[in-house]
């Protein structure tokens, strides 16, 4: 029973800095804080939907966590377990565990391999079935995501962009993982397929009680499909939460400002946009104390020169805010 109460996931204290180097030499003058210390953690069949502007270090994040990047530290556990000292022999039965929908659902496929040689080419790495196997697993997987079985002989190209991604989630599924980092996967599509693929996303996940690594910077999307919400600003996380707690009570002024920033489908319904002086600083010499303090409205002089920790303020909600 323990085992089945156990988180999915467990991320603490994770960072990711990556060197900046110049001269002949290529000596490191200084880091890409791209991510800083974030910690959260997934439950068996719930989503964590992780938000923030473009450049706030959530894709790193996500790929840190699957170690196709290697963290400068931090802890990263599946099932209990710590993968981040792992080799790549030890790491190899996690891998089959954590699988990726990556965004851009044309450059993840390789357009020399048929679309059921990319599905079933997990099977075919890790040895898990025979060629027949394979082929029938493959068509079955094809039929869940939407697609037809006579489609597998074909090429990348031959399919929509909608089609390309529910090849990638088939990928996905193949090896029966229990985490998949979707890295911004309805981004580049339609709006209406956009709702189609979220839809068999949550699906797969009710069927198969898998657990969702949500990676946009869509806040509309991420309130559809997300159980709890990680908001990110310059590689740390200054808000968690579940759901509905972000949307109807955010507490920091960053979480204030993005959600300013959704459209209302009501036109009766007057929303008061905050809108953020400045732009966003450089990852590389991040502000000191908070590093929201140089845009927010709200800062002090103590924001300026203390960190603020991530705080419980209610059952549940963090805070990352010397004001909450």
């Amino acid at each position: 029973m323990a085992e089945a109460n156990m988180p999915v996931v467990e991320v603490k204290d994770l960072k990711k800095h990556f060197p900046v180097r110049k001269g002949l030499l290529r000596r490191t003058v200084g880091h890409v804080f791209a991510v800083d210390g974030i910690s959260f953690t997934i439950g068996v069949g719930e989503t964590l939907g992780l938000v923030g502007e473009s450049g706030c270090g959530k894709t790193t994040a996500g790929r840190a966590v699957l170690r196709l990047i290697e963290p400068t530290s931090g802890s990263v556990k599946v099932g209990g377990t710590e993968i981040t000292g792992l080799s790549k022999a030890e790491m190899r039965p996690y891998r089959a565990q954590m699988q990726i929908i990556f965004q851009d659902p044309f450059s993840s496929l390789n357009p020399r391999m048929t679309a059921g040689e990319i599905v079933g080419e997990p099977l075919l790495v890790h040895g898990v079935a025979s060629r027949r196997e394979r082929e029938a697993q493959v068509a079955a997987l094809f039929e869940r995501v939407g697609l037809r079985p006579a489609q597998m002989t074909n090429y990348p190209h031959q399919f929509s962009g909608g089609q390309r991604q529910r090849i990638g989630i088939a990928r996905a599924l193949a090896l029966g993982p229990r985490l998949i980092v979707g890295d911004e996967p309805v981004s580049a599509l339609d709006v209406s397929i956009q709702a189609q693929v979220i839809n068999l996303l949550q699906d797969l996940q009710r069927e198969r009680r898998l657990s969702y690594l949500f990676i946009s910077h869509n806040l509309a999307v991420v309130e559809h499909i997300s159980h709890h919400i990680a908001v990110m600003y310059l590689g740390r996380i200054v808000e968690y939460a579940d759901t509905r707690s972000i949307f109807t009570r955010p507490q920091h002024p960053y979480t204030e400002a993005l959600l300013s920033a959704v459209p209302v489908p009501d036109p009766a319904i007057r929303r008061q946009k905050r809108i953020l002086q400045g732009d966003v600083p450089s990852p590389v010499r991040p502000p000191p104390g908070c590093h929201f303090h140089t845009r927010c409205p709200y800062a002090v002089a103590r924001c300026k020169v203390e960190a603020p920790p991530l705080r419980e303020i209610a059952p549940g909600h963090q805070v990352s805010c010397h004001l909450r």
